[in-house]
């Protein structure tokens, strides 16, 4: 008499009751924490390095002049002309008491540009000036 092995047929699955709500848990996870670009940069510019930097903290304050190597000036999302600069900053500056304007200058452009922008931030009561910088290793 041959004895035979009994297999048995129940199959084993992972329960898939709990998923729904795994998933909906990851998209409001992924949905809450990721911040968009807001501005698209039109201006090529490299940063010159720094052996100190600070990092601001809060960075909803902050409002970006990036000043390219060839005179090009952007704020915002649109080249603009120097003349433009004190309208729109002190705008942003009514709308936005402790705006800081953080200046993203190549390190090769012409010191007169970044000048002639301080002094239309000056007329714009806009005092809270940022230089942005690379970390020097």
């Amino acid at each position: 008499m041959k004895f035979e092995k009994k297999r048995s047929n129940t199959k084993t699955s992972i329960p898939t009751a709990s998923m729904p709500d795994i998933v909906f848990m990851l998209l409001l996870f992924f949905m809450v924490t990721t911040t968009l670009r807001e501005v698209d940069v039109l201006v090529q510019f490299r940063l010159p390095e720094a052996k100190a930097i600070e990092k601001i903290e809060n960075k909803r304050l902050i409002s970006y002049i990036w000043i390219g190597q060839d005179g090009k000036i952007q704020v915002n999302d649109s080249l603009t002309k120097l003349d433009e600069i004190q309208k729109i900053m002190y705008s942003k500056r009514v709308s936005l008491p402790n705006v800081i304007v953080s200046l993203r200058v190549d390190k090769n452009s012409d010191m007169g540009v970044v000048t002639d922008i301080q002094q239309e931030l000056r007329k714009a009561s806009c005092l809270r000036i940022n230089y942005s910088t690379l970390l020097k290793i």
